[in-house]
């Protein structure tokens, strides 16, 4: 290797010293040294002040879900107890009507004026029930269907009325076309 090329060599390596910036050795020129600490300081604190952020941010939605919970809890408890009070309103009209029946009952003698009267307020009990949805199940001469009816009891009643419904024991009932009552019924064999 002649004096030329030990040169160049020399101006290339002080050239990437220069661009690099950085040296191994603290006996050669340079400002920062492999062994001082670099940026890894500040990027342990931006790190750890991203974790106290999103350990921050956590706690917060935790507390937040925690509330939801409760205020969720709470209006359902309040829910479940109202919940039929705009029904019980409506039929306190009937049970107004009904206890006016009852007065009637004990001071008039006139049976057919009695009979109109329990019938009006059996007509505005259906009526309010059946403006909350509640419909009846028809059932008399039907066929027996399982979902619709549970039946009490088998009578022999002919060949035209073979498994289907003879009489109805107790009324069956829809709430906004969900059964809430099975129809008793009587089947024929």
């Amino acid at each position: 290797m002649n004096k030329d090329e030990a040169q160049e060599q020399e101006s290339n390596q002080e050239q990437e010293a220069a661009t690099l910036n950085i040296n191994s050795d603290e006996n050669i020129a340079g400002t920062q040294l492999l062994n001082d600490p670099v940026a890894e300081e500040s990027e342990m604190e931006a790190l750890r002040m991203k974790i106290q952020e999103l350990n921050d941010r956590y706690l917060r939605q935790a507390a937040e879900f925690d509330n939801f919970k409760r205020r969720n809890a709470r209006e359902r408890i309040e829910l479940i107890q109202t919940a039929g009070k705009d029904v019980i309103t409506e039929l306190l009209d009937v049970l107004d009507d009904s206890e006016r029946a009852q007065k009637q009952l004990d001071s008039t003698e006139d049976i057919s004026q009695v009979k109109e009267g329990v019938q009006l307020v059996f007509n505005k009990l259906r009526n309010t029930l059946g403006n909350k949805g509640l419909k009846p199940i028809e059932s008399v001469n039907k066929d027996f269907n399982v979902d619709l009816h549970e039946a009490i009891t088998e009578i022999e009643a002919g060949d035209e009325m073979k498994g289907k419904v003879v009489a109805e024991v107790q009324k069956g009932y829809y709430l906004n076309d969900k059964i809430i009552r099975f129809s008793k019924v009587v089947v024929g064999k």
